[in-house]
């Protein structure tokens, strides 16, 4: 059986949330795109107001990829990764990686977040693999609709287990672990036998805290 080590990426691996340091590191490239900022302000505030579920926040505030083609999408990632994505991973989180790779374990990340630009950090050869939420692109065109649910909570879970029932892997969930900054994940953290919380500002009973820089 094979055990996992499960993490999250945005406050769990990554310093920042990566979906605003995307969209900035867009505004630097391109000025121009300063015209999606009402845009990005507004969904906030339509979900703080409870008027937006996160499917609607996400595919209103990504109205800035619609219509790049994949080729230039695919650059255009590349170069985020290299230049802004790589340099806001907690070096903790990273050890933890390989200390549990060198274990046995597979890697597998799993996050809210787009897929399209989570998949550049394959470029960590530790990772196994890579679930987020997934993003239409249709006749080579990205769009902001979001192709099936927000990869949130239960549907972590759901994705996950689609994944390793595609690859036929059996796991040993009461050896695997999961990392995460939110008790968003308590459904992926309630599956496996160690789950921690990462940088998590207040106490809690039952999971352990670890504090990663």
């Amino acid at each position: 059986m094979q055990k996992l080590a499960i993490f999250d990426v945005d406050y769990t691996l990554t310093k920042k949330e990566t979906l605003m340091e995307l969209f900035k590191f867009l505004l630097k490239k391109d000025p121009s795109k300063f015209i999606y900022l009402p845009r990005a302000i507004f969904s906030g505030l339509m979900y703080v107001i409870g008027v937006y579920d996160e499917k609607k926040v996400k595919e209103t505030f990504l109205k800035f990829i619609d219509g790049i083609h994949e080729r230039d999408m695919e650059m255009l990632v590349k170069e985020f990764y290299e230049k802004r994505l790589s340099k806001i991973l907690y070096n903790d989180a990273i050890e933890m990686m390989k200390n549990l790779k060198n274990q046995g374990y597979k890697i597998y990340l799993i996050s809210a977040s787009p897929e399209f630009y989570l998949k550049e950090l394959y470029n960590l050869k530790i990772v196994d693999k890579i679930i987020g939420t997934r993003f239409l692109c249709e006749n080579g065109y990205h769009s902001r609709r979001m192709e099936g649910e927000n990869c949130k909570g239960e549907e972590k879970v759901k994705r996950l287990k689609e994944e390793l029932r595609k690859e036929n892997i059996e796991v040993d969930y009461k050896n695997s672990y999961m990392f995460s900054d939110s008790l968003s994940d308590k459904p992926l953290m309630d599956i496996v036998g160690n789950a921690y919380l990462i940088n998590y500002k207040k106490k809690h009973d039952t999971i352990q805290i670890l504090k990663w820089k």
